[in-house]
């Protein structure tokens, strides 16, 4: 924002019982009764024998479907901590149901039960494939059955990346992951030709010069042993998709923002806001879009201008130079984490035009949010 003594640059990872039942049947005898005396009628205790066993019954079927219930719900179990990584051998062979047992017992996953299930409900029952795997926590049951699906990683290799990642800095990941297999120059070649993933990704269509910058979600991935720069990209894809797939893009639907716009806004988020602030910082943004306000962001002229910003890149004129132009960047800036998405599509309701930050004691940084350029000024001042 206007001034600024600093950009951040984020390099943190950050970065989600059933029971079967058979009634018994009864059979009854039939007998030619026309030639005995009528009796006073039984039919009172009869039916109240049979109200008892239906009542009893119906009491244990409850007590047997709570029981079910409580097992199932104390299956859940402790999981994988942010980072930790745990090697899983599948068997040959392996059902849904045993590969479930194997996950629950490396904290993988913490509910075998629902992972048959989701399993079972997705299709995937015999898409699960053996053999060596490495996961590293947090995983949600999809992820965790997306990596089955998709195959082990027999070298045991992993590839993470952080949020605010470029594709520049993803390639360069990419490449020493794979020891050099997959070039930093084969993968950004690929990066750059969004329409070779349109078909399975629609959502890349019409991306800015075809660069799926924004779209390469950040993770920790397996890596396998033949991967390709076209088969790492796919898993991102995939893993993009994954997450934004129950998100609520109304508001920014309202604000007359596309899914692209809310990727875009969601990058300079993540570059411009710290962890507890990224809503402040989006109603910023959103404020300054809605009365053509430029965002004045030097995060988005140091992507133009691959370093710090000065003075003079800020006042020269590029596609990326927020205080130059109105409106967002053509493309994205960087990879968002998921928080910088939910940022972008939930800000916080405010009526701040500014805001200013700096480092401080602790190692962090200070932010002062203003409604008018007189109080950011005397926030400057006064820091």
């Amino acid at each position: 924002m206007t001034p600024r003594k600093q950009v951040t640059y984020s390099s943190r990872p950050n970065h989600a019982a059933r029971a079967a039942h058979r009634a018994g049947e009864r059979q009854f005898k039939t007998y030619d009764t026309s030639h005995i005396r009528p009796k006073k009628s039984k039919a009172p205790i009869v039916f109240a024998i049979i109200l008892a066993i239906i009542v009893i019954g119906g009491l244990g079927w409850g007590g047997y479907t709570l029981f079910t219930s409580c097992s199932a719900s104390q299956t859940a179990a402790e999981t994988l901590a942010e980072g930790e990584s745990v090697t899983v051998t599948i068997p040959e062979g392996s059902g849904a149901r045993t590969i479930a047992e194997l996950l629950l017992d490396n904290k993988v996953i913490g509910d075998s039960t629902e992972f048959v299930n989701r399993v079972t409900e997705g299709g995937h029952d015999s898409a699960l494939k053996p053999g060596t795997y490495t996961f590293t926590g947090p995983l949600t049951l999809d992820e965790v059955i997306g990596q089955l699906v998709s195959g082990p990683n027999a070298n045991g290799v992993s590839l993470t990346i952080p949020e605010g990642y470029t594709i520049a800095r993803t390639a360069e990941a990419v490449a020493e992951a794979t020891g050099g297999s997959v070039s930093a120059e084969d993968f950004t070649a690929a990066a750059n030709n969004a329409t070779a993933y349109e078909a399975d990704y629609p959502f890349v269509a019409g991306a800015y010069n075809g660069s799926l910058e924004g779209f390469l979600f950040p993770k920790t991935y397996p890596i396998e042993g033949d991967a390709t720069a076209d088969s790492i990209i796919r898993q991102m894809l995939s893993q993009y998709q994954t997450e934004v797939a129950s998100l609520d893009y109304s508001h920014a639907e309202g604000a007359g923002l596309s899914e692209y716009d809310v990727l875009k806004l969601a990058s300079i988020i993540e570059k411009e806001a710290a962890a507890d602030n990224r809503a402040t910082v989006s109603s910023v943004f959103y404020n300054r879009l809605a009365i053509d306000m430029p965002l004045q962001s030097d995060a988005t002229t140091a992507y133009e201008v691959g370093r710090e910003p000065t003075a003079d890149d800020v006042a020269t004129d590029g596609p990326f130079n927020t205080y130059t132009n109105n409106g967002l960047t053509p493309s994205p800036i960087c990879s968002p984490g998921l928080e910088s998405i939910q940022a972008a599509l939930a800000p916080e309701t405010t009526n701040y035009l500014y805001f200013y930050f700096v480092p401080n004691d602790s190692g962090g940084l200070d932010y002062y949010f203003s409604e008018t350029y007189d109080e950011h000024l005397a926030a400057i001042a006064g820091a």
